[in-house]
């Protein structure tokens, strides 16, 4: 075992606690839905940017680089000041969902470099300009822009000419579990001199201020200590130092909020939140405390760095009181320790024979997926009545957002999609985030698909909560999936299997799935209508609303991920049947329910119409409106792959190992030819003799991979299109009552405004849905075998088998953050600095979803969240054979410092 696997160990045995600190500090706490105590939901105006700095948070802390203990009551991040900005840098900037023209969007560059699973080693990266930050300019011409046009960013504004920034690295290192190792390296990449404060800071979370009777802890100077020190005092956490290397000047205030400034009603205490700004760069001498002490504090470090100069600064937080000796004598030898353990942990999870590059961007992978770590804390039931000896809510909140989840009780670190735009879970993005996981920490992995699942989580009816927005919407059903394939990926790794996790989920599953066949299936006739889906914008209407036909949709996409559920349950259930003989009467249940289903989506009995379309060849959505009538909604999107997911083989060892199942799985085969001739292949034996369960039989499946694989409809240089390339010529239309509802070919940013037209699902590439489209290839190709080949593109004339298909699709897709034949990586787009500059060239950032045609990043910048199982394709398919490999590039992640 590496030295890292031994420090999972002993976390998971509670040996010892090496997961009690990590990057549990959010990226944003302003404008969400937690921190809104609106009377309409208007979170992002409720608490802006522009009071983040002034009022203390309810739920959640930010910073930037930060740390927390996972409860967050001690935390630790970064602020600077280049003496020209208005405020202090002490959190990322963007712009809001409503200044936006494609919807909310940070405005910052900032880079997960690395972190090991237990955060016993983390690098971070911020690009801080020296000129004054243009926060105006980007809010007013993002506004002043169309949806037609691009986003305005940081680069745009001219900051980064001439290379005048710093380049700021953050690094930690755990010398024992209380014991974190902070340096902080700067580094001037200007052609002069430049000033820079770099004020280190450290607080506790505000939980005095609600009226709940928590005594108020305490911040002060240490007054016999060898290096400067601060002294830490918590009720609860107990007493720690954080010690500053050198003679900086040491700032005291209070996390309270500045109701003077906000609001104009006098202050409690003169030290509050922005004290500390108020000092540095107002000059504000009665803004921090004189006697040293407060829940807020700072190292203040007044530098001047030449051009081309790199200084460090390095502190240390400990519990360990070290006063009589110098805190930082056996700092290198244990910071350079950790880094080797990071690079022999990494060592035995990337494949060696990939390049230098392809290493870097798994490195930066799974960083990115292990930084994205967060304390969530969301108490609704608090939240809708809100504090003791605080103002009351506003009674529309009885009835407004969430009501119905008073339940809820958040106080986790969970795994975020993207800490600045998405700082909050959500259900279905969790569930991919959990397969790069499971491969560097499969217990972390498997502790938050449990967590999805728990009582004071799951809404008692079974619905599992879909993100802080809306906690009723319903996103795909993919936990029963991520559980399996959690599962299978740690019992390879570990070489044994956890059947108690299975068990734990495969029960509240059940309740789940109970939910979905009540709720979603309007008719009682397994066809599903799960409104939202998470495909945002992907149909002509929007799918959570009453729709403007009346009426309802059956939905091809919401049908096949129920079939999925179906397989996914079943193949659990059988797996615990090894164990449990009673589990296969529940397989024959989900495996029957799955018949039901398959036969639907091409059968609707008396109704007719069914959701494959013979003449065309393509599963679509239906149009079921109030007088009976039927219209197939003939939009070529990922709608329609999406039944290519559901697919299980029944392996015939499997089989006779569940004679129960079999026996039953037979009955059913020969009495009920109504509904298992048609449904793939019950009767045909494939590859290795085994069964095949899908909704698409081999001749549909030949007929939807036609259209999939044609380069001028779905497959893209970099992936599968959620949206044919079909409709940039030929648009859906559709005419309502006068109004003409359209769907066009859009490979980027969206120019709707559904859901806040910051998500686009009508051309673009999404690793989770092409991510499952890999494996749905892989399942088919293992019983249809090598003797079923396909064109591959279309057209083409070159066959491959399936399994083939699914290796250059993934390969496709890991091609977005390679370096291709001319050095550029095509996420990056045509940002000139990101090609060509050392500085920038190799950091690598992992977008909500990717350009249709260029493959550039679009969305959330820092979503390594689902875009991370890029990780696991670059892991198991390695890259393309054709890409030459470039003359030299960083065997692990530098970035050039």
């Amino acid at each position: 075992m590496t030295q890292e696997e031994i420090r999972l160990a002993e976390s998971e045995a509670r040996m010892k606690h090496w997961k009690r600190w990590g990057p549990y500090l959010s990226e944003r706490a302003w404008g969400t839905v937690r921190e809104d105590y609106s009377p309409y939901g208007n979170a992002w105006e409720s608490l802006p940017h522009d009071h983040a700095r002034s009022r203390a948070y309810r739920w959640n802390e930010d910073g930037l680089a930060g740390i927390s203990d996972r409860k967050q009551t001690v935390c630790f991040a970064l602020a600077l000041w280049n003496e020209r900005d208005p405020i202090l840098k002490e959190r990322l900037f963007g712009l809001t969902g409503n200044e936006g023209n494609h919807g909310e969007d940070v405005k910052e560059y900032y880079f997960y470099l690395d972190s090991t699973p237990t955060h016993s080693y983390m690098k971070y990266l911020y690009k801080y300009p020296q000129s004054e930050f243009p926060y105006a300019d980007l809010v007013d011409e993002n506004r002043r822009r169309s949806k037609g046009q691009p986003e305005y960013e940081l680069m745009d504004t001219g900051v980064f000419n001439e290379d005048r920034y710093f380049d700021v690295f953050v690094e930690y290192a755990k010398a024992d579990v209380e014991d974190i190792l902070i340096k902080i390296t700067v580094s001037n990449r200007g052609p002069e001199a430049a000033k820079l404060r770099l004020l280190p800071t450290v607080w506790f979370r505000n939980t005095w201020s609600w009226g709940e009777g928590d005594a108020e802890p305490r911040l002060k100077q240490a007054s016999d200590s060898r290096n400067p020190a601060i002294v830490l005092d918590h009720p609860d956490s107990g007493r720690r130092w954080l010690y500053c290397e050198g003679s900086p000047e040491l700032l005291f205030t209070g996390n309270d909020t500045n109701v003077q400034r906000l609001f104009g009603v006098g202050n409690r205490t003169p030290y509050v939140k922005d004290g500390i700004n108020d000092y540095i760069v107002h000059g504000a001498k009665g803004a921090v405390n004189p006697e040293h002490f407060g829940t807020k504090a700072s190292a203040h470090y007044n530098l001047t760095v030449g051009a081309g100069e790199t200084v460090v600064v390095r502190l240390r937080l400990t519990k360990t009181d070290l006063k009589d000796q110098d805190a930082f004598d056996d700092f290198g030898l244990a910071f350079a320790l950790r880094a080797s353990e990071a690079d022999e942990f990494y060592a035995t999870i990337i494949p060696q024979e990939l390049t230098p590059d392809a290493k870097n961007v798994m490195r930066q992978g799974f960083g990115g997926m292990l930084w994205s770590k967060q304390f969530y804390h969301y108490v609704v039931k608090q939240w809708l009545e809100g504090d003791p000896g605080n103002p009351p809510p506003p009674p529309e909140r009885r009835n407004g957002r969430n009501h119905e989840w008073p339940h809820l009780y958040n106080a986790d670190v969970i795994s975020m999609p993207d800490k600045w735009e998405y700082p909050w879970y959500a259900a279905w993005d969790l569930a991919f985030h959990c397969i790069p996981l499971a491969l560097v920490d499969s217990d972390f992995a498997k502790e938050q698909l449990v967590l999805m699942l728990r009582e004071w989580y799951m809404h008692p009816n079974g619905q599992i909560p879909a993100y802080e927005w809306a906690f009723g919407d319903v996103n795909p059903p993919v936990h029963a999936w991520a559980a399996w394939r959690v599962y299978k990926i740690d019992k390879k790794r570990k070489g044994k299997a956890d059947r108690e996790f299975l068990q734990r989920v495969f029960h509240k599953l059940m309740l789940n799935f109970t939910w979905w066949v009540n709720r979603k299936d309007a008719a009682g006739m397994n066809i599903f209508q799960g409104g939202f889906l998470g495909l945002d914008n992907i149909g002509v209407f929007d799918r959570s609303a009453p729709l403007p036909t009346g009426g309802y949709l059956e939905q091809s996409d919401g049908t096949s991920w129920m079939a999925m559920y179906t397989l996914n349950l079943a193949a659990i259930a059988l797996e615990l049947a090894q164990e449990d003989p009673a589990y296969e009467d529940v397989a024959s249940k989900f495996w029957e329910h799955f018949i039901y289903i398959a036969r639907a989506m091409s059968h609707r009995g008396h109704d007719g119409m069914g959701l494959w379309n013979e003449e065309d060849g393509f599963f679509y959505d239906v149009l079921r409106l109030p007088d009976g009538s039927k219209l197939p909604m003939k939009i070529r999107s990922m709608v329609g792959l999406i039944p290519l997911f559901a697919v299980e083989t029944l392996e015939p060892e499997m089989l006779d190992r569940h004679p129960g199942f079999k026996r039953r799985l037979e009955w059913f085969v020969e009495n009920r030819p109504d509904l298992t001739d048609n449904i793939a292949s019950m009767t045909n034996e494939g590859k290795g003799a085994r069964r095949l369960l899908s909704i698409a039989d081999p001749d549909q499946l030949r007929d939807i991979l036609k259209y999939m694989l044609d380069e001028r409809e779905f497959l893209s240089p970099y992936g599968i299109r959620a949206l044919s390339q079909h409709h940039r010529d030929n648009p859906y239309t559709l005419s309502v009552n006068g109004m003409e509802y359209r769907v066009d070919y859009e490979p980027g940013e969206s120019s709707t405004g559904l859901f806040g037209g910051n998500s686009n699902w009508r051309g673009p590439i999404w690793f989770p849905t092409n991510f499952l489209l890999v494996e749905s290839l892989q399942k088919f190709h293992h019983y249809l075998g090598e003797d079923f080949k396909v064109e591959f593109p279309t057209g083409s004339g070159k066959l491959m088998t399936l399994w083939e298909v699914a290796g250059e699709l993934s390969r496709r897709m890991s091609n977005i953050f390679l370096r291709d034949e001319k050095g550029r990586r095509p996420v990056f787009g045509d940002v000139e600095k990101f090609q060509t500059d050392p500085h920038w060239r190799d950091l690598v950032l992992f977008h909500e979803y990717f350009h249709g045609d260029s493959g550039a990043g679009v969305g959330a910048s820092h979503q390594t969240g689902w875009t991370g199982v890029v990780t696991k394709l670059m892991q198991q398919s390695g890259e393309s054979h054709t890409r030459k490999k470039p003359k030299s590039q960083p065997s692990r992640v530098v970035a050039a410092d």
